[in-house]
């Protein structure tokens, strides 16, 4: 047990003071920046003083905290390393854009701020809970505000939009906690434990029976599938982001749903491995699904929004086939594109609100040589767009090709080539977005007219139209994401030496691939 108090306590701390400060009449979104900017800079410094060599848990903090009758004792048991490192610089880096692109005017502004908070904190409190039940809890946590964001503050069908989201992830967490009760209950009274590390260690030496693990496993698959929107659990997704204001469409689509896949890398996969070769078949059958299904349907939406929402739904795909891979290279570029991914989807939710705003619609038929009004949002979209398409340079890139190669060398060859075509699909409706959006005629409604003036003279002065983003604050947050995207794409070695050894200390893991 290490009772010291370690730097990661400080990253839950952060929100939560913030929150209280909040909760006593400090200016909401200030506060919610700072704290949000400490949490940035702190994760900084935590992954430059990562011993990545080694590729062991390391700033561990263990602490006692329950112990009730007939279940194991609850430990509050923190801990990163090369998988969960980078999750946690992508929560306090989307965190602080999320934070940054709200508006200081927004209605009710101390509880927006503080939900936005909360979801942060549930978050960051997942990625780095070394016990199973802090791991569920914290998570969990994070959906509370989510829910309410969309209800409160969201746009168009917020209500059903709320409504659905609520019932959905509802029903794969009640699931997920099936799945997690059932692993920790199959084991022996005397091994039994919520100790992630443990029961990794526990269950590679001392595999559960064939028959628990083929029901274990399904239960986790469609636990964690429903969360990240695995297809054909997916329709809660793109009407709710829709619907959610940017700023917590960025944090769930950018952030949150990661929590699912580390759970399959952390949980489910090494935990449960001869249930996850049991369900390979369906497992990559539903993974077609969100390439093509999701792919296809992107191609047909007629709002940028939504077309952005199954944009994120497909690219969970990539994510779980580096998975399905479990090899070292495949494992390690889905790590690295969970990263990318999250920069990017953050980047669109956040310029699809900005358009939204500044134009009064998200329809693609409405929109239009925007580039002239607005050529600062068109370069910032077109970054945004190249990172989801894939483009050489920026995040994605790296971890996609890691996948395309990690399955070409193991036995998914024909996933791989499926995967390929799913990046045509991307380039084609991302192009058809920047086109639609910037390019073209411009609607009569955004071009700047003549209006009489209110002034004594009466002379008539130009209205602004469509306005674009005009100040260092306002496109700040969007050029931060920017920035980290190409600093991966260009130079994901500093990503990869610390991901590569933890994920070849995972059990099962194929290190020659």
């Amino acid at each position: 047990m290490n009772s010291s108090v370690s730097p990661l306590l400080f990253l839950l701390l952060a929100p939560l003071g913030a929150i209280f400060f909040i909760i006593a009449k400090a200016p909401a979104r200030r506060v919610a920046g700072i704290a949000a900017l400490f949490n940035l800079a702190l994760s900084l410094g935590l992954l430059w003083n990562y011993p990545a060599a080694q590729g062991n848990f390391a700033y561990v903090m263990d602490y006692a905290w329950a112990s009730l009758p007939g279940l194991p004792p609850i430990r509050f048991h923190l801990g990163v390393d090369g998988i969960s490192l980078p999750l946690v610089f992508l929560t306090s880096i989307v965190t602080c854009a999320a934070i940054a692109i709200s508006s200081p005017n927004i209605r009710r502004a101390p509880e927006y701020y503080c939900y936005l908070l909360l979801m942060s904190l549930g978050a960051m409190g997942a990625f780095i809970s070394l016990d199973l039940f802090f791991f569920y809890i914290f998570h969990e946590f994070a959906l509370i505000p989510t829910f309410l964001l969309i209800g409160i503050w969201g746009t168009q069908n917020r209500q059903f939009a709320a409504f659905q989201v609520t019932l959905y992830l509802m029903a794969g967490s009640l699931i997920l906690l099936a799945g997690l009760v059932a692993l920790v209950m199959a084991l022996p009274v005397s091994a039994r434990t919520f100790d992630i590390v443990a029961l990794q260690t526990y269950l590679h030496d001392y595999p559960l029976a064939e028959a628990s693990q083929y029901i274990i496993f399904p239960l986790l698959l469609i636990g964690f599938g429903i969360l990240v929107g695995l297809f054909p659990f997916h329709s809660w997704a793109p009407p709710g982001y829709a619907s959610a204001p940017p700023a917590a469409a960025m944090l769930h689509a950018g952030v949150l749903k990661k929590f699912a896949i580390y759970g399959m890398i952390r949980i489910a996969i090494p935990m449960v491995h001869d249930g996850f070769e049991s369900c390979l078949g369906i497992f990559l059958t539903l993974m077609v699904g969100n390439f093509l299904y999701a792919g296809f349907v992107a191609l047909a939406q007629k709002e940028l929004p939504t077309m952005i929402g199954f944009s994120s739904i497909m690219h969970m795909g990539y994510l779980f086939l580096g998975i399905a891979c479990w090899n070292s290279l495949g494992v390690s570029g889905a790590v690295i594109l969970m990263v990318g991914h999250g920069l990017s989807a953050a980047l669109l939710f956040g310029l699809s609100g900005e358009i939204t705003q500044r134009a009064g619609e998200n329809r693609f038929a409405e929109l239009g040589g925007l580039a002239k009004r607005a050529p600062v949002l068109a370069v910032l979209f077109s970054f945004a767009s190249m990172a989801t398409m894939g483009v050489p340079g920026l995040a994605n890139f790296a971890g996609e090709l890691m996948v395309f190669f990690a399955s070409y060398a193991s036995i998914l060859p024909l996933m791989a080539i499926i995967a390929v075509f799913g990046t045509v699909i991307t380039a084609i409706y991302q192009l058809r977005a920047i086109k639609s959006i910037f390019y073209g005629s411009m609607p009569e409604r955004f071009a700047p007219h003549k209006i009489a003036a209110t002034s004594p003279g009466g002379e008539a002065i130009e209205a602004p139209g469509m306005t674009d983003t005009s100040t260092v604050a306002e496109y700040a947050p969007y050029v931060l994401l920017i920035l980290a995207s190409l600093v991966i794409g260009f130079m994901p070695f500093m990503l990869l030496h610390m991901v590569q050894p933890s994920v070849s200390l995972l059990p099962y893991i194929d290190t020659q691939r």
